[in-house]
Formats: structure tokens, sequence, C-alpha cells
């Protein structure tokens, strides 16, 4: 019997500094999301697409990842970024129309390496005359330190002709 009890006390001892001696694993250390920084950035991309696409030179558009797929109105997806850039590049002959976006919200995933853009559009004539207004999301992703655009659809809020 004592030697059971001895046994049983040896092996508790055993298990307790087991535990003892385990490290702990550190807390993930938890992100912190700035939603109106992010809001901000998000509206300086769009700035600077709407400048980049009004002066009508398209040329090192940081806006779209290589794998980005846009979804326009009437039209089959594009997909890839060289797509999207010449449909841009076709869309602005014979065009001198300006655009210009505003971002109305962001949804940012917890670890803040993509975020949802809820925005609207206006295309203005010469004479700044909306000829154009509508909403659009976006889909952003963190690579390489910098949002770019994954995946993106729009709809005009003008009644269909």
């Amino acid at each position: 019997m004592k030697k059971t009890i001895i046994k049983g006390v040896l092996f508790g001892c055993i298990v307790a500094l087991f535990f003892a001696c385990t490290p702990e694993k550190p807390e993930a250390q938890a992100v912190v999301i700035d939603k109106e920084q992010i809001k901000k950035e998000i509206q300086a991309k769009e700035d600077a697409f709407a400048e980049l696409y009004n002066s009508g030179e398209l040329k090192d558009i940081g806006y779209y990842a290589d794998d980005a797929t846009t979804f326009y109105q009437n039209k089959a997806p594009l997909v890839g970024k060289q797509a999207i850039v010449d449909f841009l590049k076709s869309d602005l002959v014979n065009n001198s129309n300006k655009i210009s976006f505003t971002t109305n919200d962001v949804f940012p995933s917890t670890d803040g390496n993509q975020v949802v853009e809820i925005g609207s559009y206006k295309v203005v004539d010469s004479a700044n005359t909306a000829i154009n207004t509508g909403n659009y999301m976006v889909l952003f992703e963190k690579r390489d330190g910098k949002y770019v655009s994954i995946r993106e659809m729009s709809a005009s809020d003008m009644p269909i002709k």
C-alpha cells in the first residue's frame, strides 16, 4: 500500500513538473485596424486612378492586380490587368468625359489584408453635366504593402434606354 501511495505521489509530481515546465504560448498580437486610415488610403487610390483615366494616358496603372477581374455592365467579365487596361484604352478613344469616385465605406478584414470598398461614381461631359452616375464595389488585397483591386463591379443609376 505504501509503495502504491509513493508511486502515486511520484507520478503526480512528475505530471505537475511537466506542466510547470511547459512554456506558455505567447498570446497572438491583436492587429489594430484603423478603418478611417484605410478609407483615406482607398480614396487616394480612387483619386489617382480617376486622374490617370481622365488624363487619357493609361500607363503605369497600379490600381489593378495582374490577376484582377472586373465586371462591367452588359459585358463579359474582363479577366487580367491587361484585358482591363485594353478595355479602358478603347473606352478613351473619342471620349472627353471625366470620372470621379467617392469611397462611401470600407470593410477591412480582421488582419487588414483585404478590404471591400463601397463607393459611388460620377461621369461628367465637357460642360460638367452629369451623364452617368452609379455605385460600385471593389475587393482590394494588400500585395507588397499596397492595396490593389482584385475584383470589382459597378451598376449605373441611369435608366436603361
